[in-house]
């Protein structure tokens, strides 16, 4: 060879899409293809196909496998002459390596494929029942399966049938396969087949008529007893058929297997008999079958055995079908399976996933399944196993959009057709994109994307997922929007009773009150009506993924009312996609976070910014800067605190919202896993909130009452959890009040300035108005209530060196200068601090002092009638457990461990096991039961609007908290079950830490 001509040959064979193009002239030099090496015909062919090298390479293992010179010189001739044979073979051969290596095994099988007549474009069961029908055992049957199979490949890479026919006709293959199984089973048994009828139910994918190239065989089995014989007798026989077939099918031979055959869907499971009569199938599906049951029924169709009994069978069960939506739970049931089916997908693997992963097929599939189960009761149409056909009925009779449903159409067609292709290439089941360069190219050329195939099925794939994650949601939602909004005469659209089914099904519970508000904010011609249009779709799915759906539509209409003629409102829902689905979460997880929005309902446009940058808690000093001025600039005290409490109404809002968002997570952004640092931000939001709140409130009436100075220096000390920077959303703000008389003040007046200060300022925070009160409670001071409310600092040290009771040193652990003169609270601190971390640590005597006095909190202040065990403050293992056992640590040691002289109670826990004091899992225990009691406690103010310190009663209450603490519906048992399990395994710890136990 001159070269010349080889370089001649090379380029042409780059120029065909030969990725290796020496190896290929190797291959067109070799002997087998010496008669038509310079046929431009085959090179052209060749070009044609997905994969040319591959393709060439099987046609030289074919040629090199033919039995004569003359069986070869006859293969290449029909391939030169014949063109519908030429693009048949060559399109296989390069798609699939796998029916390449059948066709070397087998290689006059190759003659299958020449047949052109137009009943051969669209075979039936009954054709490939004659295809199957010279198999005599379970080799030849393989065989033969392949020989079927190698034909619907060929139309399928040659676009003769598209991918739902090619879905239909591999279910028909596998129809006639069972069949063909079965038949092999009765003959090797013919004794059993006598005794019994059989009926093969075929389920999934297969009784949709929709099935892949390579995937389990879903079946039922149904068997009665023969005339005159005994049912039990029947039913053993039965189980051998059956088993006998699915072995017959499923095991692997010198030729592989054909597919398994998974009876696992059948009642009971892998648990359950393999074959029940008629009657056992209805009394399980009567009373004990789960909801994802009856949406798998949906797919049943008889397909081998006794047919008349399978038809009974599908009879007998329909009826029940369609009642399925009407079960309690029913949509959380099938979102619930969803989830799962998304967690169960290894992480590394989502991105890949076709099937499973987020816009993939099974987003389709389970969205027309649902509208089918909850509208097939009135509309028989509806009715079809077949996703496309029963999605082509849900348009027509306006259950879905048309313009919806075309676009998913053209993307569950494009999904499937690239599954079909991975499947075909190995004959491997997977639903997993290649990562591999060459895989995704012969892929995209198998699928007509020839110029850059790797990119453009990248896009293509990617646009089609998106489209089917964008819309498998909105499916539910946008015909309840044209039902009511009424703007496109002619249109089809949902009934007022199928409109109302639909958002029963969809989880709310008024749906008359729903359909109402739907009215209100989508109907007219206005601007804000198009934009809540466009934006509700997607808004009413993130609803009903809530605990209360019916709240968050409630919510978002008046908040809609409200701002609606607002324009950054609606620009900001409508461009900024963290916002929307923010405001849905906020809305419909409580009370708290709706009613402080409903005060002020411009805080929405905290919900913005980006990626929720405007809800990052804002520190101390900004807020306490922007209060202050706030205050200063006011009138009169009443002005000044006001202002001041507007502030805090906001910043509360945007620690809730923050929170909200955190624990439930967002489509771009999954929910927080660290638990503590969820506490953590919230306390020290809400700790820093108060003390601005309390230092504005302080300079307001300061200012209004004495101008710019006070006859005393006046400073407030945190204590308990507002000291330690752990208050929740229902928290007082536990302080002692601290004066020293300013130079040449006379002690009364100072006395008497300080106290009109606390009163006032106590006052003034709790005035009613449309934000929330602060309640300031002193019970911590000396004395408690019986003792003065504001003492001077000389008072403080007089009294704690001669009346200081242990109870008092422990709750200044918790001391902390909050707001007032900087100085005097730090000398405060300098008094305290020998009492608190006393030299040489706590006596004797004052351990079991502290432990009495716990011990009698415990039996005396749990209110009545209250569970112990779900207690989060004075319950075993809860907040009070765990603080009283890390406070006496704090005194027993701080003297001697730097790291214990915090406030915080993390800290210390912390501090305590760096020390040795406890071992780290004694550490761990105690700390993430704080923490989960600490949650527990804000989902309870979230939820109910007020504070409260257990779990509550009411069911719908309860799903919020869960929600909320990261359990999904119908998993609040789970909850309160791990809650007991974690405070059980603290309650341990306290009792050898904290009472030597």
């Amino acid at each position: 060879m001159t070269p010349g001509r080889r370089s001649s040959t090379f380029t042409r064979l780059l120029r065909h899409g030969f990725t290796d193009a020496s190896a290929a002239e190797r291959l067109l030099d070799s002997a087998e293809l010496a008669a038509v090496r310079d046929d431009p015909v085959l090179l052209e062919a060749l070009g044609a196909t997905a994969d040319p090298d591959l393709a060439l390479h099987g046609l030289v293992r074919l040629l090199e496998a033919q039995p004569s010179p003359t069986a070869r010189r006859e293969l290449l001739d029909t391939l030169i002459a014949a063109k519908p044979l030429r693009d048949r073979l060559l399109g296989v051969l390069g798609a699939s390596a796998a029916l390449a290596d059948h066709l070397a095994r087998h290689p006059r099988d190759w003659e299958a494929l020449v047949t052109y007549e137009p009943r051969d474009l669209h075979p039936g069961v009954a054709e490939f029942e004659r295809g199957l029908a010279e198999a005599a055992d379970p080799v030849s049957l393989r065989v033969a399966y392949r020989r079927c199979l190698l034909s619907i490949a060929a139309r399928d890479v040659c676009g003769t049938t598209d991918v739902a026919e090619t879905a239909a006709e591999l279910a028909d293959l596998a129809t006639a396969t069972l069949r063909a199984a079965l038949a092999l089973a009765e003959a090797a048994e013919p004794g059993d087949a006598a005794a019994c009828r059989l009926a093969v139910i075929a389920m999934g994918k297969c009784g949709g008529h929709e099935l892949n190239y390579v995937s389990d065989v879903d079946v039922i089995f149904v068997g009665e007893a023969a005339e005159g014989t005994d049912e039990a007798k029947a039913l053993r026989s039965a189980t051998r058929l059956a088993s006998h077939m699915m072995r017959i099918c499923s095991e692997t031979t010198v030729e592989g297997s054909i597919w398994p055959v998974d009876a696992n869907l059948r009642p009971e499971g892998r648990n359950g008999p393999l074959v029940r009569t008629l009657s056992s199938h209805l009394a399980y599906y009567q009373r004990w079958a789960k909801t994802w049951e009856f949406q798998a029924l949906l797919k049943a169709r008889p397909v081998a055995g006794d047919l008349d009994l399978g038809a009974e069978y599908v009879a007998a069960l329909e009826p029940l079908v369609w009642k399925a939506a009407e079960r309690d739970n029913f949509v959380a049931d099938v979102q619930k399976m969803r989830r799962r089916v998304v967690e169960n997908i290894p992480a590394a693997e989502i991105d890949r996933e076709l099937k499973l992963g987020p816009g993939g097929l099974r987003d389709v599939e389970f969205a027309v399944q649902l509208l089918q189960l909850v509208h097939g009761r009135a509309d028989a149409s509806l009715r079809s196993g077949t996703t496309l056909d029963a999605l082509q009925a849900l348009a027509a009779g306006g259950y879905v959009g048309r313009a919806d449903a075309v676009q998913l159409d053209d993307a569950y067609r494009f999904l499937r057709s690239m599954e079909h292709r991975i499947q075909l290439y190995r004959l491997r089941r997977t639903h997993l994109v290649p990562e591999d360069e060459a895989d995704l190219r012969r892929l995209g050329r198998s699928l007509g994307l020839r110029t850059e195939p790797v990119t453009e099925l990248t896009r293509e794939w990617k646009r089609h997922a998106g489209v089917v994650r964008r819309l498998h949601e909105k499916l539910f939602y946008r015909p309840l929007l044209d039902a009511v909004a009424q703007l496109a005469p002619g249109e089809t659209r949902l009934s007022a009773e199928a409109a109302r089914e639909r958002l029963e099904a969809l989880g709310y519970t008024d749906p008359a009150a729903a359909l109402r508000h739907l009215e209100a904010l989508a109907s007219g011609v206005t601007r804000k009506a198009a934009i809540q249009r466009t934006l509700l779709p997607v808004l009413l799915g993130w609803f009903a993924d809530s605990a209360d759906p019916d709240a968050g539509l409630l919510n978002f209409r008046k908040v809609s009312d409200a701002l609606g003629k607002t324009p950054w409102y609606l620009r900001l829902l409508r461009d900024e996609g963290a916002a929307a689905e923010n405001l849905a979460r906020v809305l419909s997880a409580g009370r708290l976070a709706p009613d402080l929005l409903m005060r002020a309902p411009e805080a929405v446009a905290l919900l913005g910014d980006g990626d929720g940058g405007g809800l990052e808690p804002r520190g101390r000093g900004p807020l306490e800067q922007e209060i202050l001025a706030a205050a200063g600039r006011a009138d009169t005290a009443e002005d000044g605190v006001r202002a001041a409490r507007g502030v805090r109404r906001r910043e509360l809002f945007r620690t809730a919202a923050a929170d909200i968002v955190d624990s439930y997570g967002t489509e771009t952004k999954p929910a927080e896993a660290d638990q503590g640092a969820l506490v953590d931000r919230v306390g020290a939001a809400v700790s820093d909130l108060t003390a601005a709140t309390l230092a504005g409130t302080l300079r307001a009436v300061v200012r209004d009452g004495w101008g710019d100075t006070l006859p005393t220096r006046f400073a407030m000390i945190g204590m308990g959890r507002f000291g330690g920077h752990e208050l929740g959303y229902g928290s007082d703000a536990d302080v002692v009040f601290v004066h020293e008389p300013q130079d040449g003040v006379d002690e009364r007046e100072a006395a008497d300035a300080a106290n009109k200060v606390v009163a006032e300022m106590r006052r003034l925070l709790q005035v009613p108005s449309a934000d929330p009160p602060l309640l300031i409670d002193a019970d911590l001071r000396p004395e408690g209530k019986s003792g003065p409310l504001v003492r001077t600092l000389k008072s403080y040290e007089a009294y704690y060196r001669r009346w200081s009771l242990v109870w008092e040193s422990q709750a200044l652990l918790r001391a902390e200068p909050v707001a007032g003169d900087a100085e005097l609270g730090r000398r405060f601190v300098e008094l305290i601090d020998p009492l608190r971390y006393p030299a040489e640590g706590l006596g004797e005597d004052a351990v079991r002092e502290i432990r009495r006095l716990k011990a009698r909190m415990e039996s005396e202040r749990l209110p009545r009638g209250a569970d112990p065990k779900l207690h989060t403050k004075l319950g075993p293992g809860g907040l009070s457990d765990v603080e009283w056992t890390v406070q006496l640590l704090q005194l027993r040691h701080g003297w001697d461990v730097p790291g214990l002289r915090t406030t915080r109670t993390r800290e210390a826990l912390a501090a305590a096991a760096a020390a040795g004091l406890l071992g780290d899992e004694e550490a761990g225990t105690l700390d993430e039961a704080w923490v989960l009691a600490t949650r527990v406690r804000n989902a309870v103010m979230l939820v109910r609007g007020r504070a409260g310190d257990t779990f509550p009663s009411e069911s719908r209450e309860l799903a919020a908290v869960g929600r909320y603490l990261g359990y999904g519906d119908g998993h609040a048992g789970d909850m309160l079950d791990a809650y007991r399990r974690t405070a059980r395994r603290a309650r341990a710890v306290v009792d050898e830490l904290f009472y030597g136990a």
